[in-house]
């Protein structure tokens, strides 16, 4: 009885993909994953997701109602909603955007990026899948606050192509604060240390137009709060709310945005090299 010979794999005869170095998704389809996963990460927190949506509105309807009386901004008591929307919709976003941080270090210390790197998946992919559930989540909180200004008395007087300017302007500046909220991530060395820093970029709408106009405040401060990057952003989108000529603010608003977004997203490449060499 003669042996049978059982017939190998041979390289050559593998199928062309597997046998190519690199062959996969592409970069868009692995951040859609990634995201998809953060998404489903983030959906388990629900004490940060009911946080994060619950205080912006808590802040509007404490400046509105319990504040609104006493603060001079030019315009009588009934209208403070007017005033105080557009900033509360930016501080929304900052608390949103602050989640990343921390989701991003929870990633570095599990482990995780181990087993995405023996995938052959970059850094880029992990931190935009970050960034664009960050994204989703933002909008969604946005939209919620949004719904309730309207019911304690916010009017829009915004035309069409003021609507489109203001999601430009509110996604720019989601998108560049969830880039540098990545980037603390990587920065800082455990996920309360990361939580710690996104304190500051939340801060930034205090010091600007949202709650009061910034020639009432000191001019040590009135400075600075005229020239960060969060006033003209404030102010592009309560213009463009209220039906009010912006001239050229949006544009400076956008180039804030960009820069910021440029900033952050090459810190969060050299970080991410850095910590997983």
């Amino acid at each position: 009885m003669s042996d049978t010979a059982v017939p190998r794999s041979s390289p050559s005869r593998l199928p062309e993909r597997a046998r190519t170095p690199g062959h996969g998704p592409g970069p868009f389809t692995r951040t859609a994953v990634l995201a998809a996963r953060a998404l489903r990460i983030s959906s388990r927190h629900t004490d940060a997701l009911i946080t994060s949506l619950a205080l912006p509105i808590l802040l509007m309807l404490i400046f509105v109602h319990f504040f609104g009386g006493a603060i001079d901004t030019g315009t009588d008591h009934a209208s403070y909603v007017m005033y105080v929307v557009p900033g509360v919709l930016l501080l929304s976003a900052g608390f949103g955007a602050a989640t990343t941080a921390t989701a991003v270090s929870e990633d570095m210390k599990g482990g995780i990026i181990d087993r995405f790197r023996t995938l052959d998946v970059s850094g880029t992919p992990v931190l935009a899948g970050h960034v664009a559930a960050s994204t989703v989540r933002n909008l969604s909180s946005t939209a919620l606050v949004f719904g309730v200004a309207l019911l304690i008395g916010f009017r829009p007087a915004a035309t069409g192509s003021g609507w489109l300017l203001v999601a430009v302007v509110l996604i720019a500046y989601i998108v560049a604060l969830s880039w540098i909220s990545a980037a603390i991530g990587l920065l800082a060395r455990t996920p309360e240390a990361a939580s710690g820093f996104t304190f500051f970029m939340s801060f930034l709408p205090y010091p600007s137009s949202a709650f009061v106009p910034t020639d009432t405040m000191p001019d040590w401060l009135h400075g600075f709060a005229d020239h960060q990057p969060i006033t003209p952003a404030i102010e592009s989108l309560r213009g463009l709310l209220l039906g009010q000529d912006v001239g050229n603010t949006p544009w400076i608003a956008l180039a804030w945005a960009a820069g910021l977004l440029a900033v952050a997203a090459g810190a969060s490449g050299t970080l991410f090299r850095i910590r997983t060499r």
